[in-house]
C-alpha cells in the first residue's frame, strides 16, 4: 500500500522561562513518521497534527550530557516496514492504539 509520510523538523533553541533549565540550549532534529494512506490513516494524521500544535508530540531529554528533542509519549511509526518490533508496519493494532492515546 501507499504511505503518508509525516516530517517534523525541530530546530535547536534554548529553554524558556518556566522550562526545566531556562536559558540552556537544546539540540533539535529531523523526525519522520508513517501512516497508511487510507481513511483511518488520514484521520489519525489530523489527530497527530492537533497533538503537535498543542506541544504534545515531542519532549526534551538529556542524552549523553546534552539536552535534545525526542519523541514524546504519543507512539509514532518511524519505519514503513519491519513490523511492530522495528517500530514499523505491519502492526494491525497501531491505529487503534494511537487513536486511544490521542
Amino acid at each position: 500500500g501507499t504511505a503518508l509520510r509525516l516530517l517534523f523538523k525541530m530546530l535547536a533553541s534554548c529553554f524558556k522561562v518556566g522550562d526545566p533549565h531556562p536559558g540552556q540550549p537544546y539540540k533539535g532534529g529531523t523526525f519522520c513518521a508513517f501512516l497508511p494512506d487510507n481513511r483511518e490513516g488520514q484521520k489519525t494524521a489530523m489527530l497527530l497534527k492537533k497533538a503537535f500544535e498543542h506541544g504534545l508530540t515531542f519532549q526534551i531529554k538529556s542524552c549523553n550530557g546534552e539536552e535534545r528533542v525526542t519523541w514524546g509519549l504519543i507512539p509514532h511509526k518511524t519505519s514503513w516496514d519491519g513490523g511492530k518490533a522495528r517500530n514499523g508496519y505491519p502492526d494491525t493494532q497501531y491505529l487503534r492504539e494511537v487513536c486511544a492515546v490521542l
